[in-house]
């Protein structure tokens, strides 16, 4: 089977996915030059995340859309197992969102100048007046239930477990006084774990818990909103993912 599977993936769907990605990139630049890049940036990589998943022979549950409102936004943080994690969070989150990306993404031909055409949010860090500019550009975007994801471990895990939040990824949230919605990824790691390019066919849950709001008046505690983001997280993780 693992034969028959690696074939499948090298002849089959790796030529229709990376046409689904050419396309897909195609049609959110010029869409989101002709039209809106909140309709344009978000439904497009809706249908090609869904079936990138769909070839790839990997099934997906969702628990918990009940606890976010779409007209809401919100400041998603979820843990990073995998590649696979991008293609099930803009497949199957199901509320309109801008990722929070490296700048240096920028330079990937096609799916870069779609990521910007799309409104995607760039993190500049190479001064306080590109921190600036990054936090006007947020505020500017995130209204009227437009949200954010940011992975706030920062890279990929490499052995499958959770790992320490950095601060930088709360700072949205707390900046522009937005509530934080902990997203659990379980199952990424073992579909396509990082340094691998085999896919194993499989399973992905992604649980998304209840938000933290701010506290009327006073806003959000850093280390309060990191220690229970991170709790959350944890609490429905398999032992091994922990």
């Amino acid at each position: 089977m693992k034969v028959i599977f690696f074939f499948y993936q090298w002849l089959i769907a790796l030529p229709i996915l990376l046409v689904l990605t050419l396309l897909t990139a195609i049609t959110t630049i010029i869409g989101s030059f002709l039209g809106s890049n909140r309709f344009w940036g978000y439904y497009p990589g809706r249908i090609w995340s869904k079936l990138f998943c769909i070839f790839s022979l990997v099934k997906v549950e969702v628990r918990g859309r009940k606890n976010i409102d779409k007209k809401t936004s919100y400041v998603f943080v979820a843990n990073h197992q995998g590649a696979y994690d991008i293609f099930l969070i803009y497949g199957y989150l199901g509320h309109n969102f801008k990722w929070l990306m490296k700048k240096s993404l920028r330079k990937i031909p096609f799916v870069g100048k779609a990521c910007e055409a799309a409104g995607h949010i760039f993190v500049d860090r190479s001064g306080p007046k590109s921190i600036h500019e990054t936090l006007v550009q947020a505020e500017k975007t995130l209204q009227d239930g437009m949200s954010v994801v940011v992975f706030p471990e920062g890279s990929r895990t490499t052995d499958g477990k959770l790992h320490r939040f950095k601060k930088g990824a709360y700072q949205l949230a707390i900046d522009l006084n937005l509530p934080v919605v902990p997203l659990t990824i379980d199952g990424s790691f073992k579909v396509l774990p990082r340094n691998s390019y085999l896919i194993t066919p499989g399973k992905m849950i992604l649980t998304i818990h209840k938000p933290i709001f701010p506290i009327d008046g006073q806003g959000h505690d850093i280390q309060e909103l990191m220690h229970k983001s991170y709790q959350e997280i944890e609490s429905v993780l398999p032992q091994e993912g922990k």
